[in-house]
């Protein structure tokens, strides 16, 4: 329970930094900094407990890539979302007043946004976070923290730069997304984590024999994030 309590204080905070910079007077266009290091330091601060997915993206990435266990799975998603729902409140109680345009997106380019930079956010966590070659590294929150923030600035106009299920229900409940839009982040996120996991297993052999599925011990533990 501990860790998957871990899971819903990072989670929580990175979404509360979302809604509180994004929403009335916040940070305007350094939004994606503020949030890009929000997810660092909760990386670093929860990496040693969880894992530090905060993200069912990465979750399903990591446990496809076999550095999760099958059980771990459905709690730790629920926690993610449950934090990213308690963050939404929070922001809604703290930005009572201010206006929230929902976004709306084209579906096309939105599609493909979060497809894209879910799969980079997922592939560069399973090379810096659970890669043999960097084992150990002291740079993993930063590496993954960056890329959430490059693609923050880079697609943000254009999806809302999610690249996290539990932050896409995270913003539907504060109204800067509308909920019928909710399937875009779910399925573009998911099948950018899965692809992401395919690819690095793909492009390193020797990790996915190094380990197999039926000596899993507490594998999310490990250095996995976003």
């Amino acid at each position: 329970m501990t860790k998957y309590v871990a899971e819903l204080i990072g989670t929580f905070f990175l979404v509360l930094t979302v809604g509180c910079t994004v929403i009335g007077q916040g940070a305007g266009p350094l939004a994606p900094l503020a949030i890009g290091s929000a997810l660092m330091v909760m990386i670093f601060a929860g990496g040693n407990i969880t894992g530090g997915h905060f993200n069912p993206a990465v979750t399903l990435g990591v446990w496809l890539r076999g550095k999760c266990q099958t059980r771990d799975v459905g709690p730790y998603m629920t926690f993610q979302i449950l934090g990213a729902v308690l963050a939404a409140f929070v922001v809604k109680f703290l930005k009572g007043g201010a206006t929230v345009t929902p976004l709306r997106p084209a579906t096309g380019p939105a599609l493909m946004a979060e497809f894209l930079f879910t799969f980079a956010l997922v592939y560069v966590v399973l090379n810096v976070a659970t890669a043999k070659g960097t084992s150990g590294n002291s740079f993993y929150g930063m590496a993954i923290g960056f890329t959430v923030l490059r693609g923050a600035f880079s697609v943000g106009s254009i999806s809302g730069g999610a690249f996290n299920p539990a932050v896409a229900t995270g913003i539907s409940v504060m109204g800067l997304s509308s909920w019928s839009n909710i399937w875009i982040y779910l399925s573009a996120d998911f099948i950018g984590g899965a692809a992401a996991a395919g690819a690095f297993t793909a492009l390193n052999p020797s990790e996915r024999e190094s380990f197999p599925r039926s000596e899993l011990r507490n594998q999310c533990q490990d250095r996995t994030a976003a």
